[in-house]
Order: C-alpha cells, then sequence, then structure tokens
C-alpha cells in the first residue's frame, strides 16, 4: 500500500463495510476500552504524537513486507487472471441472484454453507471495470498482495452464497446483484442497490499466510489509532 494511503480513506471505508465491518470483534472491543477509559486520559495522551505514527507506520511497512514474502507464491497465481477484471453489463448482474464461474478449481477442501475458516485475497470491481478495493497493492500495476480477508469476521450475504462449493486454493469470480450486496443501505459504485463483482482466491486459514495475515491487520489498526492521537498498545494493556 502506498504510503499516502495510510490515513482512512473513502477506499478502506468502503472496504470495512464490504466484508460487514472487518475486524468487527475487535474494533468494538477497542472502541469500548476508549469509552471507558476516556475519562482517565489527558488532553496530552489524546494529542497526535508524531514520533508513534512513525514508529507504527515502519511496524505496518515491515509486517507488509513480510506478507508479500508469506504470498508471493498465491500472487503470481492471482495475476495471471487479473484479464476477468473488466466491465459488465449492470442490469444482468442484478438478475438471478448470485452467479460464479470457477476459472481455476483448487486442490483443497470444499467450501460448504455457513463455512467461515478460510482467507481469502480478491478485488471487488463495479460495473464500469473500475476497482473499489482489493488485495493488491496497486490496482494498476499490482506487483503483491497487502492484505487478506479473514471471513470468520463477517461477509456481505453475496458472498457467502458465492463462496459455497469453492475448493481452498481455486480462483472464482462472483456477481452479486445489489439486493445481496448494499442494496439502499449504503452507496457504492455510483449509486445504491449496485451489483457488485469479486475475483476470488479462497485459501487456508493456516501458518504462514494465518500469522502474516493478522500481524498485518494489527499493524494497520496500530498505525490508524495513532493518527487520532490514541496509544492502541495502552488502551489494549500491551
Amino acid at each position: 500500500m502506498e504510503e499516502k494511503e495510510l490515513k482512512t480513506s473513502p477506499k478502506q471505508r468502503v472496504f470495512i463495510s464490504l466484508i460487514a465491518i472487518i475486524m468487527l470483534g475487535s474494533v468494538i472491543a477497542s472502541y469500548v476500552a476508549i469509552v471507558m477509559n476516556g475519562s482517565k486520559s489527558s488532553s496530552s495522551e489524546s494529542e497526535i504524537d508524531e514520533a508513534k505514527i512513525e514508529k507504527y507506520a515502519a511496524e505496518y511497512e515491515k509486517e507488509v513486507a513480510e506478507f508479500h514474502e508469506v504470498t508471493k507464491g498465491d500472487f503470481a497465481k492471482f495475476n495471471q487472471y487479473m484479464s476477468e477484471v473488466r466491465t459488465y453489463d449492470e442490469a444482468a448482474a442484478n438478475e438471478g441472484g448470485v452467479k460464479t464461474r470457477d476459472i481455476v478449481v483448487g486442490d483443497g477442501r470444499e467450501l460448504a454453507e455457513g463455512d467461515t475458516d478460510y482467507l481469502a485475497y480478491y478485488v471487488g470491481f463495479c460495473a464500469d471495470g473500475s476497482v473499489f478495493d482489493s488485495s493488491l497493492n496497486d490496482k494498476d500495476n499490482p506487483t503483491a498482495f497487502d492484505k487478506a480477508l479473514n471471513a470468520s469476521l463477517g461477509m456481505i450475504d453475496g458472498w457467502n452464497t458465492g463462496v459455497v462449493g469453492m475448493k481452498l486454493g481455486g480462483i472464482r469470480k462472483i456477481t452479486i446483484p445489489g439486493e445481496l450486496a448494499y442494496g439502499e443501505k449504503m452507496e457504492i459504485c455510483g449509486g445504491y442497490n449496485k451489483p457488485l463483482r469479486f475475483l476470488v482466491m479462497a485459501v487456508a486459514n493456516e501458518d504462514p499466510l494465518k500469522t502474516a495475515a493478522s500481524e498485518v491487520d494489527t499493524a494497520f489498526m496500530k498505525l490508524q489509532y495513532a493518527y487520532y492521537g490514541i496509544d492502541y498498545d495502552a488502551q489494549m494493556g500491551q
């Protein structure tokens, strides 16, 4: 991820919403901790600490670099199919429910209904072909993955339906009608009730990827807290 994208951007907020508020449990727990401890914090503690921002930015970049190493094989496999990220018919995508097409059939276990024990790399794109978010470090000229989704943290209904029957290690294209994406709840892709399409690679939630993905998410959260003058480590009792 480029340094200019480290602050919370509209794209990142869309990403958080897309997975039904990624890291929901930890965010809520952290928020409660902040509220409960708010009266104990002095005004100086809530001021922006540039040294902490620099520290957490360096930590984040380190974790991302390690994530790149862990996931370079997966990226090479996924990147071959980026041509699948292209325009599609919006009206047709909004009809007939969730549609899927396996581009690569994996050799791992098959995901069943309700299965959330997996990680995923993805590109989410609109009918005009524009990418609203992805696991890639650069949407135009990607060279690596910067993150992976943890499905146990909650996904939109259309995603959950779309991955059923997918085998780990495979790559699938999933088209989700607006009513099973965000409907009237959120504006995305230029409006409400817009269909979404994802290019998804589901992989096993196992080490070393499991730990690497978790450490990237935690480092990113620390950095975001620092931008708002909150010491993540202190709030979490670390």
